[in-house]
């Protein structure tokens, strides 16, 4: 089966993985992680770096390729609509562009989005013209108000922000795969590659990531291994699974044996005594 790139506004990628540019021990390690990775889309916190033309510093927008990667600014470290706002206009005014992670922060303890408030930001930045990637939680009906304002996909964490502990609520993951036709993008809380590789399984459109690769003791090899994950994950979906069954199954069929009236250690003993050796 062939499958079909990613598909975000009028973007479209040939990897389903988007990674950071947090977290990791430094400039030059990020560069090869993000190579290795295989990703199409990179994403910054524009709270965080220093967008003045005039600066004389590097910042992480220095050290990411544009003509290699899809930016996708962020509106990380917001608390209210208002904010995030705000953020995806500096990010529009400084020519990165339309595409915009929209974060909105909840509670600093755990991360975990403000609904309401993303709601209301979600539906004047889409207004305005925005290509709106909403970071939500792993609500169905959410995602479902999220695509009818017009994102162009949903972004339901595994787990919360940074926490590695992987997808907590595989039901919840596939009550929006059915509630959406938009593309569905598991955001948080990844910690290694099999968690990627599950959420593919389940049909997952795609995953984003940071600490995991950032912060793991070879963030290049685990980068490619997230790269793998999230590959092998997705053909794993395509492919279909067996369905589970309570008892098992015998993976060799007895019906040539039975069909014979003889069950396979019989034959087998026969042929054993024909051939003059030990019977078992």
């Amino acid at each position: 089966m062939e499958d079909q790139k990613l598909k975000i506004g009028a973007h479209e990628f040939d990897s389903r993985l988007i990674i950071g540019t947090g977290k990791y021990p430094t400039p030059e390690i990020m560069v090869k992680a993000h190579e290795a990775s295989g990703a199409g889309m990179v994403t910054v916190a524009v709270a965080r770096v220093n967008l003045d033309p005039a600066r004389r510093e590097k910042s992480l927008l220095d050290y990411v390729d544009r003509k290699k990667y899809t930016l996708l600014p962020n509106t990380a470290g917001a608390y209210t609509a208002e904010e995030a706002i705000r953020i995806a206009h500096l990010a529009r005014a400084a020519g990165l562009g339309d595409l915009i992670k929209l974060e909105v922060l909840g509670d600093q303890k755990t991360l975990l989005p403000d609904v309401m408030a993303l709601l209301e930001a979600t539906e004047i930045l889409v207004k305005e013209g925005f290509v709106v990637m909403p970071y939500t939680n792993d609500d169905p009906v959410v995602a479902k108000k999220l695509e009818t304002l017009g994102v162009a996909c949903v972004m339901p964490l595994a787990a919360p922000i940074g926490s590695g502990r992987g997808i907590q609520n595989r039901l919840n993951l596939k009550f929006i795969l059915e509630a959406v036709s938009c593309p569905v993008i598991v955001d948080a809380g990844v910690g290694t590659a099999s968690d990627a590789s599950i959420c593919m399984e389940l049909g997952a459109d795609g995953v984003l990531m940071n600490t995991a690769i950032a912060l793991a003791g070879n963030p290049i090899l685990m980068a490619e291994a997230m790269r793998e994950a999230v590959s092998s994950g997705r053909k794993a979906y395509l492919a279909g699974r067996i369905p589970m069954k309570d008892y098992g199954s015998a993976s060799s069929p007895q019906e040539r044996f039975e069909s014979r009236g003889q069950s396979p250690l019989r034959g087998q003993a026969n042929q054993s005594k024909d051939a003059g050796l030990p019977v078992p």
